[in-house]
């Protein structure tokens, strides 16, 4: 959150930003070798207003396709998700709303469908995310296509679950620059760890066609 707090001061220079998002993506290529097919910002930086642009703009320049852009659909009706954390997503889908004619006029793309915030942690389990796709492929059907897309049933959809499975870090270790935060300590990333790898969760998929993959297949 100090990254958002010294941007709200005008703390920070985009020119920077700029600089230091091409010395992650040169090093990513100097120890892969090659370019990652797809970049985002811890905490969802990359779409707040100013860092959006320098983003778009480092994206394109290195021709990197896909980016997040975290609009959940359903997330309004999520009763079980504390105020202060409702506030913190709200803020995060306003700045994507506020983003997409950026990244669109640098030709990115993201997937159709932005899942994560209502089930990441402890609120992680195969009946929330059967029912957080059911309910946001549903809404993606109704939508009117536009002129020059092909109608939503004869396509192929494509959905990002954003998940944070692994194991409860142990500071000093871990973190981004300051140490793990409580989540990374919490038990919450091993319950997504088990819950993703749950066998049921797996026939689900089978069972509704569903493809795991990941951005480079895209």
């Amino acid at each position: 959150m100090g990254f958002r707090t010294a941007l709200s001061k005008g703390l920070l220079n985009m020119s920077e930003v700029k600089q230091e998002l091409k010395a992650q993506v040169e090093l990513f290529h100097e120890l892969t070798g090659h370019l990652p097919p797809h970049m985002d910002g811890h905490q969802h930086v990359h779409v707040l207003p100013e860092v959006r642009h320098v983003f778009a703009e480092v994206l394109e320049e290195y021709e990197i396709k896909y980016t997040r852009v975290p609009i959940e659909p359903g997330l309004h009706k999520c009763d079980w998700i504390p105020p202060s954390l409702m506030e913190f997503y709200l803020g995060v889908e306003e700045d994507s709303f506020n983003t997409v004619d950026v990244f669109t006029s640098h030709g990115i793309r993201w997937p159709d469908i932005y899942i994560g915030l209502t089930t990441m942690g402890k609120n992680m389990s195969v009946s929330n995310i059967w029912s957080a796709i059911d309910s946001a492929i549903t809404e993606f059907m109704s939508k009117a296509p536009s002129p020059t897309d092909p109608p939503p049933q004869s396509r192929t959809v494509t959905i990002e679950l954003m998940v944070h499975p692994g194991y409860p870090s142990i500071p000093p270790v871990g973190g981004c620059g300051e140490g793990p935060d409580d989540f990374s300590q919490s038990w919450e990333r091993l319950h997504e760890l088990q819950t993703l790898i749950n066998p049921e969760l797996q026939s689900h998929y089978k069972a509704r066609n569903i493809q795991l993959c990941s951005f480079k297949d895209l």
